[in-house]
């Protein structure tokens, strides 16, 4: 099956996202080959991995993330809003998060910000992923324009992709014009024309958030290259792997 299964925020579906936890059920599948995370920065500089810019959905506590030490973090449950079973678990750093896919998991390392809200988290997450040997394992993306350039700009090695949810504009001059090889593409979006230029292009592309089966089939349909990102990779198996 070339339409490869993303974890979207490890596991999501039944563990917390974005947490150790979620990653480790992402691994347990072995079809799992690619995960989606997001990383933030604290106020000490730590790339932290959580989706919003504040914490108060998935932890027990409250403010925007770029205002927090990573030790105020640390102390924080963001386990127990998806369950008893997963009371405890934390924000995991990027590095952790690094270390366990290492060698076993390729990342899509969402840079969550806009504008000037993290100075310096491009060459935190760089210097991080360079320092795990990880580089050839990770696409840096974003919805950021100007994240992508500043990528870019410290080391053009790394390979970059582009956030896209809108119905209008054109997707692919936007990835020519940021030297993006990789487009992040809600699954409503996509159509089999737009794919199949993509894929000309030598763009690839995953569709997000699927979790249902009978869109998984039509986007594998549209275009075997198209990687599914998913809430459900065990749906995922079962979608594509029945005997």
């Amino acid at each position: 099956m070339k339409n490869m299964c993303v974890a979207h925020r490890g596991f999501s579906g039944k563990a917390p996202e974005n947490t150790l936890a979620a990653v480790r059920m992402a691994l347990a599948l072995p079809y799992v080959r690619w995960m989606e995370i997001d990383v933030q920065l604290t106020r000490d500089g730590v790339p932290v991995v959580i989706h919003d810019f504040t914490l108060d959905r998935t932890t027990n506590g409250h403010g925007k993330i770029k205002n927090m030490d990573y030790e105020h973090l640390r102390r924080l449950d963001a386990g127990s809003w998806k369950g008893r079973a997963f009371r405890g678990e934390r924000v995991p750093s990027l590095e952790e998060v690094l270390e366990l896919a290492s060698g076993r998991l390729r990342l899509n390392i969402e840079l969550k910000t806009s504008g000037d809200m993290y100075p310096g988290l491009e060459k935190a997450v760089i210097d991080l992923v360079s320092s795990k040997g990880m580089r050839d394992d990770v696409v840096l993306t974003s919805f950021d324009a100007g994240a992508l350039q500043r990528i870019k700009e410290l080391d053009p090695r790394f390979r970059t992709g582009l956030i896209y949810d809108s119905r209008t504009g054109d997707p692919a001059r936007k990835l020519k014009e940021l030297d993006c090889s990789f487009l992040s593409i809600s699954f409503a979006r996509l159509n089999p024309g737009l794919a199949k230029q993509l894929a000309e292009r030598g763009v690839k592309t995953m569709a997000w958030t699927v979790n249902k089966a009978k869109e998984m089939r039509r986007l594998a349909e549209m275009h075997s290259d198209i990687m599914i990102c998913t809430n459900r990779p065990d749906i995922w198996g079962e979608t594509f792997l029945k005997a």
